[in-house]
C-alpha cells in the first residue's frame, strides 16, 4: 500500500499530521510512504527526518495524490485534491461530515473511501485512535494558560509581607477531556475551581481533581453511547443559565467547553450574564469553532465588552503544536497498525468492526452514515 502524508496548504495550521517516529512504524508494517516536502516545518523536523525514517519525501503534490492508495492528513481536502484522488483511495482525516455536506458529496463521486477522525468511536478500544480526545486534552491546559496570560491577577493564593493575595476563581462549564484538563491545570496553577456539567456522572471525577461540582437540579439528562452530553430541553437550558449566572459572575475565569457531537455547540452565556460579570474577567470560549457557548464570541478573535475580554481563539491545540502533533500522529498510526494486514501489507476497511463502521463515513460511492446521508440529501434538495 503506498501511503501519503500530506501538509496543509493556505492555512495557519501550525500542526503537522506525522511525526518521523510514527513515520519509520508505518515503514516497519511494509508501507510505501511518500511525504509531502517540507511536511514537519513547523515544528521543526526537517525533510531529512522523514527519509531517513524511510520515507520519500516529494514536492510534486498533484503525482502524490494521483497515486496514493491512502491519504493521511490533518485538514479536510479541498475541492481540487478530491478531484485528483484516484477510485478507491482511502483519505483519511477531520471532515466535519456534518457540516461539509458538499465535500461528502464530492468524495462520494469521486469513489474515495473518507475516514473522519472526528467520528472515531468513544470506546476502550479505539481511545488510542481518538484524535478529538487527544486534542482536547491539550485544548483544555491551553485555555487556562491563555487565560492567565491575559488576567490581571495571578491564580494562586500568595502570603507575602504586604499582605495575602487571595486565589482567582475559576469556573469550568463542561467536565469533558477538555473540561477535566482545564480543572486539573487551573489546580496545579493554584485557582479555586468550580465545574459544572449537565451530566451528574462526571460529579465524582471532579471533586477527584479538586474542584467543586456545582449542582444543578435539571431532571433527567445524561449522556449518549459515546460519552456525550444529550441536548437539553429549552426548560433546562433556562435553569442551568440562571445557575451559571450566579457562578459566572463571581468568578475571575470562565471556560466554556460544551459542545454537541454532529451540532451547533448549545449557547451557555448570554449577553446578559457576561455583563454581569466583573470588569478584568476573562471568558475562554472552546466551543467557538462550533458555533459558540458565549454570545458575543467571535471565532479568531478576542472581544472586550465591557472589560470582560472573551477569547474566541480557534484551534487551541495548535498552540502547543509539537506535542499535538505528536499526539495526532499517534492517534493516525495507532489506526493504521489496528488494522494493518501484514500479509497484504495493507489496511483493509472491515466495515464489520465497530471502529471502522464508526468513522468511515463514504465508501464505493455510497454515504454509510445515515444522520449524513439524510443531510445531504437535504442539501441536494435545496
Amino acid at each position: 500500500m503506498n501511503i501519503v502524508v500530506l501538509g496543509e496548504v493556505g492555512t495557519s495550521e501550525t500542526r503537522v499530521p506525522l511525526v518521523p517516529g510514527d513515520a519509520a512504524k508505518l515503514v516497519e508494517l511494509g508501507a510505501v510512504l511518500q511525504v509531502e516536502a517540507g511536511l514537519g516545518a513547523r515544528i521543526g523536523f526537517a525533510d531529512e527526518a522523514y527519509t531517513e525514517a524511510g520515507a520519500t519525501v516529494s514536492s510534486d503534490r498533484a503525482a502524490l495524490l494521483r497515486e496514493a492508495d491512502m491519504i493521511l492528513r490533518l485538514g479536510k481536502p479541498s475541492s481540487e485534491d478530491v478531484a485528483q484522488m484516484k477510485k478507491g483511495c482511502i483519505h483519511v482525516s477531520y471532515l466535519d461530515p456534518f457540516r461539509e455536506t458538499e465535500l461528502v458529496k464530492q468524495l462520494q463521486a469521486a469513489g474515495v473511501a473518507a475516514i473522519s477522525m472526528e467520528m472515531i468511536p468513544r470506546t476502550t478500544l479505539a481511545q488510542k485512535m481518538d484524535a478529538l480526545s487527544s486534542q482536547a486534552n491539550l485544548a483544555g491546559y491551553v485555555a487556562v494558560v491563555l487565560a492567565a496570560e491575559r488576567m490581571n491577577r495571578i491564580y494562586p493564593m500568595m502570603m507575602t509581607p504586604s499582605g495575602t493575595i487571595p486565589p482567582s476563581k475559576v469556573f469550568i462549564i463542561g467536565a469533558g477531556v477538555a473540561g477535566l484538563q482545564a480543572i486539573a491545570t487551573a489546580k496545579r496553577m493554584g485557582a479555586r475551581v468550580e465545574a459544572f456539567d449537565t451530566r451528574p456522572v462526571v460529579a465524582e471525577q471532579v471533586e477527584s481533581l479538586g474542584a467543586r461540582f456545582v449542582k444543578v437540579d435539571l431532571g433527567e439528562t445524561g449522556q449518549t453511547k459515546d460519552g456525550y452530553a444529550k441536548e437539553l430541553t429549552p426548560e433546562q437550558l433556562e435553569k442551568q443559565r440562571q445557575t451559571m449566572a450566579k457562578h459566572a459572575a463571581g468568578a475571575d475565569v470562565v471556560i466554556t467547553t460544551a459542545q454537541l457531537f454532529g451540532r451547533p455547540a448549545p449557547r451557555i452565556l448570554t449577553a446578559e450574564m457576561v455583563a454581569a460579570m466583573k470588569p478584568g474577567s476573562i471568558i475562554v470560549d472552546m466551543a467557538v469553532e462550533s458555533g459558540g457557548n458565549v454570545e458575543g464570541s467571535v471565532l479568531g478573535e478576542e472581544v472586550d465588552v465591557n472589560g470582560v475580554r472573551i477569547i474566541g481563539l480557534g484551534n487551541l491545540a495548535g498552540h502547543v503544536a509539537a506535542d499535538a502533533s505528536l499526539m495526532y500522529s499517534s492517534n493516525l498510526f495507532n489506526l493504521v497498525e489496528h488494522f494493518w494486514d501484514a500479509e497484504a501489507k495493507a489496511m483493509p476497511l472491515k466495515t464489520e468492526d465497530e471502529i471502522i463502521d464508526g468513522c468511515l463515513v463514504v465508501q464505493d460511492g455510497v454515504i454509510r452514515n445515515e444522520t449524513i446521508k439524510s443531510l445531504v440529501e437535504g442539501k441536494g434538495d435545496e
